[in-house]
């Protein structure tokens, strides 16, 4: 049977995905530390806000409040035994704001990395890392979510650990990795290597791509790497709205809504086909990617030196194709969630 995604993506040549979770339970008067998971049960109307305000600003898909959702995150706030009823009530949440959208919304549940370092390198094996997401998937799915959303990945075995714990339950996925580090996730991985990887495997996602990062204009190039593999696999593109800056206290994004609407038009033309923001992407950022998406007309696949000109320079020379990047290595800490 077709999934919700796929049907949507055979009728439109792009779709506009959500903004940033952590900036607004963070406004909402989350505090650093907490396990916004929790809000699921202890505070759904403002979880309702946050699904409504993505929905209202044009989003054609949004991401679950879950993706800190494993065992593995969830055992840090003494919660690792409510992983399916956290999981749940996000996708139930999230399923009865889609249904009184008005226009087809797809709920995507998120799921981030667990935290954990795989073998061999680290303790998690891969069987133990499908379980935990396979544990999330199920709660997701009975919640009502359309499709799975592994985000924010480094390493290639977790994010095909993702993807089989998603199919176990019987749900479609997509998958995007996080390429921070000079063209690269942090353990290594490039986005020719994705790219070629994704169509390897025996059930292979139905759109992958980056999101998070250091900016949209590394993002982009990303995109552009992706594209250069010629595969017609669907590519997703989720920037941050800039450079994050320390401002009055707290962590500010420099990215205006007009660089977001620039960014959006020029993912498209890169060979996006699901667009959207990371961390700092508010709703008014949406309202402006909508609007350009809508109102200019497709372009040339933009120049790296068109990207630098419009959205600000790469925080490095490398795009991590070249051998010039980092080697793989063991990650060494947490991954912070989509703020």
């Amino acid at each position: 049977m077709t999934d919700a995604l796929t049907k949507l993506l055979q009728t439109r040549d792009w779709l506009m995905a959500d903004g940033a979770t952590g900036t607004t339970l963070f406004n909402m008067g989350l505090q650093s530390g907490d396990a916004p998971e929790l809000w699921n049960v202890d505070k759904p109307d403002n979880i309702t806000e946050l699904y409504k305000g993505a929905v209202d600003a044009g989003s054609d898909i949004f991401l679950t409040n879950s993706f800190g959702g494993t065992a593995a995150r969830l055992k840090l706030h003494n919660a690792q035994d409510r992983v399916f009823e956290l999981n749940k009530a996000a996708a139930e949440i999230g399923r009865e704001v889609a249904d009184k959208a008005g226009r087809p919304v797809i709920v995507a549940g998120s799921m981030g990395p667990t935290g954990e370092i795989m073998e061999p390198m680290g303790a998690l094996t891969y069987e133990h890392a499908v379980e935990m997401f396979h544990e999330q998937a199920e709660g997701l799915k009975a919640g009502g979510a359309d499709v799975a959303w592994v985000e924010t990945i480094s390493a290639p075995e977790e994010y095909k650990a993702a993807g089989e714990g998603a199919a176990k339950a019987g749900l479609a996925w997509v998958g995007t990795m996080s390429f921070d580090t000079a063209g690269r996730t942090m353990m290594g991985v490039t986005s020719a290597e994705l790219a070629n990887m994704v169509e390897k495997l025996p059930t292979p996602p139905v759109a992958y791509g980056a999101n998070c990062g250091t900016g949209s204009s590394d993002l982009l190039r990303t995109i552009l790497g992706f594209a250069a593999q010629g595969h017609e696999r669907p590519i997703i593109a989720k920037g941050n709205a800039g450079i994050p800056r320390y401002v009055d206290g707290h962590i500010h994004y420099d990215g205006t809504p007009a660089l977001m609407g620039d960014y959006a038009c020029m993912a498209r033309d890169a060979g996006a086909t699901i667009i959207g923001g990371c961390c700092g992407t508010t709703p008014e950022h949406l309202r402006a990617m909508r609007e350009a998406l809508e109102t200019r007309p497709r372009g040339e696949r933009p120049t790296l030196e068109e990207i630098v000109e419009k959205l600000g320079a790469f925080s490095s020379t490398s795009d991590g194709t070249d051998d010039k990047g980092p080697a793989k290595r063991a990650r060494t800490g947490r991954r912070g969630r989509r703020s």
